[in-house]
């Protein structure tokens, strides 16, 4: 056994850091630039992502291995017990770890981004497996450290080897998402019995949604000022198992822990939580970061994306993209809450019951003070700061160069995420991705599927499919999607059903699924379940099929490999980026009388500045301090004896100091230079 040291978790019980290795589970040998040879999981449908025990056991195994420059601890534990484990890689020798500038790689928030754990793990098998071959990664681990911490929601990825397989982005706690004051009774059920939850196309003559016209699998929402007429409802696969007219809107779990941080916090969301960081692991990854100021670079790999697609000139990110099957399924269950038990409305989300749902007689946050004109909260900036802009731009070609990842698979509004805190309120360069692309498909790729391939049931004739385009795509209902209330097909014993209605604020119908469809079957990917006609307890005759869970958050496994070793080269990009402030001259002038002048200058000679000029902004990063440590009457004129300046450029910018002070011939004094994100240097003068 390992021993590692305890640390209290939010719940009041002890994070357990003694953990038995699990003999026979791993075979170092066998993880050539980024994977790991495991043994064949017993899970049948196991595909090459990692579970809990065998993430848990991978990083003890390195950190066993190398125990000279790597150590393991737990950040804090999850609702269900499990730890979320952060590695540290740095040679302890010399300068304190904690003082030393760190880049902090967090992956797998979003519960369904397993590929995440995976290229995060594989930087840390590559930093240590080449510190002892490779020069240039041995002076990272000994002048720097590493802070990995890849599986920030274990519980929500755990969900990913259920027997029944559903997109689980969320964590596990229980919630209220229908304002009904109960918890998780409504979820998903497997209705045609395939292992997998997708969604239901449900005839019906006054729907909004028809087949769409280029994929006969697909669907897009009628346009009737091109003529088009809707004959279908979507829903999430599954029965209304509470019996309110809305099928699986209150699922297991949960809060999305990408959304629970606090910039641009989505108040009144049900998937962002209560609160902001309300969640053990936000508050574990949180209190780990504010508590080392010493980070000056964040990666996070998650569903959001600012590395393929740079900040603009405006300094705002690329906008999101959908899946609109998907966001289909999502508005038929917008109005939800607005009808529960408890129908106090969507401004009242974040109230008493269910650690969520609005609380009768009015307790919402927008009514705390009925009567009295409330004046408006101050908006959080939003976009990077024009003088950060380049850094961003140049990293993201960077990456591209490195990874050849120039069209993503799946990206989503950062709004509450970690990677946008880190930036807007910690006040470092923070980037994010999800890790993966899509190839561009030509006009008459012969890679592409051939063939056409029809849905069952009315309107899903066979239809030819053209090649892709270019499009990204997101799992986010887009802006405005809202559900409207009609008669479900086929009666629902009197009660009415909803669905997502055609007009000004319906589900979008702009989404890339097409696009997206064909990129997966270029690179072999079994992405869609064909629709299969199934008898529904309360709709009738319904078709069950659409994207298969986790394929438009996770590559092929086939690729994991690749992707692991381009993105560690990445890493150690990143990490060579660091501002590093050093004294670079000084200089001693007697001037007779006991009375000396003495110069200096330091100078930045990493890339990265000592702080952005958001961070300056924000008052996030310390100024960089110079002092000369003599006592306060020594000093007769010049700069004061301690000095601060908000931020020093990189690539070789220099700051200037004069000091004239009294002093006796031959003594030593010491000028001390101190940068948060660079570390400190000292240098002693000699009085001559």
């Amino acid at each position: 056994m390992k021993k590692i040291s305890t640390t209290r978790s939010r719940g009041g019980h002890r994070a357990p850091r003694l953990v038995l290795l699990l003999a026979g589970c791993i075979v170092l040998a066998g993880f050539p630039g980024g994977t790991l040879a495991l043994q064949e999981e017993e899970h049948e449908e196991f595909t090459g992502y990692r579970t809990y025990e065998q993430v848990t056991t991978m990083l003890q195994t390195m950190a066993d291995h190398h125990p000279d420059i790597a150590s393991l601890e737990s950040l804090g534990q999850t609702l269900e017990g499990r730890d979320v484990w952060m590695l540290q890689i740095g040679n302890p020798a010399g300068v304190p770890l904690e003082q030393r500038p760190a880049l902090l790689i967090a992956a797998n928030l979003e519960g369904d981004q397993l590929i995440g754990s995976e290229l995060a793990l594989a930087t840390a098998h590559h930093l240590l497996n080449e510190y002892a071959s490779d020069e240039a990664i041995q002076a990272l681990v000994d002048e720097h450290v590493f802070y990995i911490v890849p599986r920030v929601n274990p519980d929500g990825a755990e969900r990913y080897f259920a027997s029944v397989r559903s997109d689980a982005r969320k964590n596990t706690r229980p919630y209220d998402d229908d304002n009904d004051a109960r918890v998780d009774e409504d979820g998903p059920n497997d209705l045609n019995g395939d292992g997998l939850i997708t969604v239901m196309r449900v005839p019906d003559p006054s729907g909004a949604y028809m087949v769409h016209p280029d994929d006969a699998r697909l669907m897009k929402r009628a346009d009737p000022a091109e003529g088009e007429s809707g004959t279908y409802s979507i829903y999430w696969e599954g029965t209304d198992d509470d019996n309110d007219g809305f099928y699986n809107e209150d699922g297991p779990g949960g809060v999305d822990i990408n959304r629970n941080f606090q910039h641009e916090y989505p108040y009144y969301d049900a998937d962002a939580g209560p609160h902001m960081v309300s969640e053990y692991e936000t508050l574990a990854l949180l209190d780990f970061v504010v508590a080392h100021r010493n980070i000056a670079i964040v990666l996070t790999y998650g569903e959001s994306d600012n590395l393929v697609s740079a900040p603009n000139q405006r300094g705002e990110l690329g906008a999101p993209s959908t899946v609109d099957l998907l966001a289909f399924a999502d508005a038929s269950n917008a109005e939800a809450t607005d009808v529960g038990i408890y129908s106090v409305g969507r401004r009242r989300r974040g109230g008493f019951f269910g650690f969520g749902g609005g609380f009768p007689g009015g307790f919402g946050q927008q009514e705390a003070q009925a009567g009295r004109r409330r004046p408006p909260a101050p908006k959080p900036v939003t976009t990077v700061n024009n003088g950060d802009r380049a850094y961003f731009e140049t990293v993201s070609e960077k990456y591209k160069e490195i990874t050849g990842i120039e069209q993503l698979a799946a990206t989503r509004a950062p709004k509450g995420a970690f990677f946008e805190y880190a930036y807007f309120q910690y006040g470092v360069p923070a980037f994010s991705t999800p890790g993966w692309g899509l190839p561009e498909v030509e006009e008459g790729d012969e890679g592409r599927p051939d063939g056409p391939r029809a849905g069952a049931g009315e309107g899903s004739g066979a239809r030819e499919r053209p090649a892709a385009g270019e499009g990204a795509a997101t799992r986010t209902p887009p802006a405005g999607a809202r559900a409207g209330m009609g008669q479900a097909p086929g009666g629902m014993m009197g009660r009415q059903a909803p669905r997502a209605r055609s007009g000004p604020g319906a589900a979008a119908g702009d989404g890339v699924d097409l696009q997206v469809l064909r990129g997966l079957e270029a690179q072999g990917v079994d992405a869609f379940v064909d629709w299969t006609p199934v008898q529904h307890p309360t709709l009738g005759a319904v078709e069950v099929g659409g994207f298969r869970p986790y394929v438009l958050s996770n590559p092929d496994p086939a690729t994991v490999e690749e992707l692991g070793a381009k993105h560690a080269e990445f890493a150690i990009y990143l990490a060579s980026l660091f501002s590093e402030v050093r004294i670079a001259s000084t200089e001693v002038v007697a001037e007779g009388g006991g009375i000396f002048k003495i110069t200096a200058e330091v100078e930045n000679v990493g890339f990265l500045p000592t702080a952005l000029a958001h961070g300056v902004r924000a008052r996030a990063v310390n100024p960089v301090m110079v002092q000369l440590r003599i006592p306060p009457e020594d000093l007769i004129s010049g700069d004061p004896k301690t000095s601060f300046f908000p931020s020093l450029d990189g690539s070789g910018s220099r700051e200037s100091f004069t000091w004239i002070i009294q002093g006796d011939d031959g003594a030593q004094i010491e000028l001390l230079m101190r940068s948060q994100k660079s570390g400190t240097q000292t240098t002693t003068l000699t009085l001559r």
